[in-house]
């Protein structure tokens, strides 16, 4: 069976099956072309600034999830590709994960100077 690469990026068959019809479909409700561009290019974009790459590599992580799914089960020629696509997203994941940190971590208590400080109103030194 040959294979050849769509314009639109994923292998179809010449004779398609199952999976190629239905990516056949995707392809002209223009979801693939337009939507998931779009987001790859947004998501891209915030890469390039320091502030954003760690919002950029979490909403990077599902469409390489998806990648490597599809790799895995439907085009196993391209592990090559899609393999090291998700291992590079999880890198970066465990190296910005300090930034992560805050998000699975639990509500933080205030220490007794901070309290202090906001309802010492008799005109010590912590008054507003």
């Amino acid at each position: 069976m040959t294979m050849r690469f769509a314009v639109n990026g994923y292998p179809v068959t010449e004779t398609p099956d199952d999976v190629g019809r239905f990516m056949m479909a995707l392809e002209t409700t223009g979801y693939l072309i337009f939507w998931v561009g779009l987001f790859k290019t947004i998501t891209g974009g915030l890469m390039f600034f320091p502030r954003t790459a760690p919002l950029a590599v979490l909403m990077s992580l599902p469409y390489a999830f998806n990648i490597l799914l599809y790799v895995t089960f439907f085009a196993h020629q391209f592990l090559a590709i899609g393999l090291p696509d998700f291992a590079a997203c999880v890198l970066l994941i465990y190296c910005y994960f300090d930034w992560y940190r805050p998000i699975f971590s639990g509500p933080q208590k205030l220490t007794h100077n901070a309290t202090a400080s906001v309802h010492d109103t008799s005109g010590g030194i912590n008054a507003l």
